[in-house]
């Protein structure tokens, strides 16, 4: 995993990491999820088979083996557009709004409320709108021309560089 980053503790989070594999994938996922709780929002961008649903269900399982919860199928939520999990005290939605056409559609479904008391993962977050959190954390997945190489954008604002040093500081050094 190589990450150049142009990022402090002071400024505007900007960092960007590649993924040799799923594996190194969820290993970030993995880092980054106990640093995530109620009221953060990760909005998660990219095309068809960037990653993204990869990096969900990593982030997922690592919350519920943390808080001790039996392993269970973490599937797409395409279909069902929201599918929600129970981590100790911890409420995990995990939005997929690719079907949408409207953002009052996203708002039917609740997000709006889950954003505040509960950890969220939105993939495809364009359909949110001006209702998209701007404290929201973001995740730009990218597939690369090479077999299994994914690239991973992170930006959000000054508070989350504070918050990710540790977790962008291990992928640098690993």
């Amino acid at each position: 995993m190589a990450l150049p980053r142009d990022a402090s503790a002071d400024e505007y989070l900007r960092a960007e990491l590649r993924f040799d594999g799923e594996a190194e994938t969820r290993r970030f996922a993995e880092a980054l999820a106990p640093r995530l709780g109620a009221g953060d929002v990760l909005l998660l961008e990219g095309p068809i088979g960037a990653g993204k649903t990869a990096f969900a269900r990593a982030l997922i399982a690592a919350r519920l083996a943390a808080a001790g919860a039996p392993a269970e199928d973490i599937p797409s939520p395409t279909f069902t557009l929201v599918q929600t999990y129970l981590a100790g005290p911890l409420e995990i939605w995990h939005a997929d709004l690719y079907r949408l056409s409207h953002p009052d559609e996203a708002a039917e479904l609740g997000l709006e409320e889950a954003f505040a008391t509960a950890l969220c993962l939105v993939e495809w977050p364009d359909r949110l709108g001006p209702a998209a959190p701007p404290e929201a954390l973001r995740l730009a997945f990218a597939a690369d021309p090479a077999e299994d190489v994914r690239h991973l954008t992170l930006s959000g604002p000054s508070a989350w560089a504070k918050r990710l040093k540790p977790v962008l500081e291990a992928a640098d050094a690993a």
